[in-house]
């Protein structure tokens, strides 16, 4: 089959990445939980090992729920998360290789992963959790929504709070929403290709 893919644009190429900021202001604007649904649908379709689909989304909406997160967040993420629309809980299933029938029907990867040290089984859910959640943050940017992913907070407590007899594990935040300009800093350096790669 002849491939159909072309390159994007500029203007989406913008919108994805160059012009795309890690955002801790926010307007006060709603997201829907419509959208919510739409960013998962996208971001489950990107790779994983296997097909693993390892991560599992807790959007953080409701005051009340904001409130549960609060005593979890380092100072500096506070405000900027209480007024962000939704914060969303990137963990991954420890136990996620139950879905595995589901998953990858063609073989029985279920007992393959399930005869892995629990160390290796954490290694690929963390690994590509991790991945589906840069994914859900492409996703949102392609729906016209703003990100500020942090690590700044306590696992333990928000794994109490939130995850609590799931077997889940949090890994990262992302505030979503659509952000405002005007509170941005300037953009940092990034490295350049002669810096950062190689072609063997």
């Amino acid at each position: 089959m002849e491939a159909t893919n072309t390159a994007l644009d500029a203007r989406a190429l913008a919108q994805l990445f160059t012009e795309a900021r890690t955002h801790s202001g926010w307007q006060d604007r709603p997201v829907t939980d419509d959208t919510l649904r739409r960013i998962y649908e996208l971001a489950k379709m990107a790779p994983t090992a296997a097909n693993t689909q390892p991560v599992r989304l807790v959007f953080v909406k409701s005051r009340e729920a904001k409130e549960r997160l609060k005593p979890a967040l380092a100072a500096g993420n506070v405000d900027k998360t209480m007024q962000a629309p939704v914060t969303v809980i990137v963990a991954h299933d420890t136990a996620f290789h139950e879905q595995m029938p589901k998953l990858f029907p063609a073989r029985d990867m279920k007992s393959y992963f399930a005869a892995l040290p629990p160390e290796a089984r954490e290694y690929t859910a963390v690994q590509s959790g991790t991945l589906q959640g840069a994914y859900v943050i492409l996703a949102a940017r392609a729906l016209g929504l703003d990100c500020g992913p942090m690590g700044g907070f306590d696992k333990a407590k928000t794994d109490e709070a939130f995850l609590q007899g799931t077997g889940w594990k949090s890994n990262f935040l992302i505030n979503l929403g659509y952000g405002d300009p005007a509170k941005l800093f300037p953009r940092n350096p990034r490295l350049s290709f002669e810096d950062a790669c190689r072609i063997d």
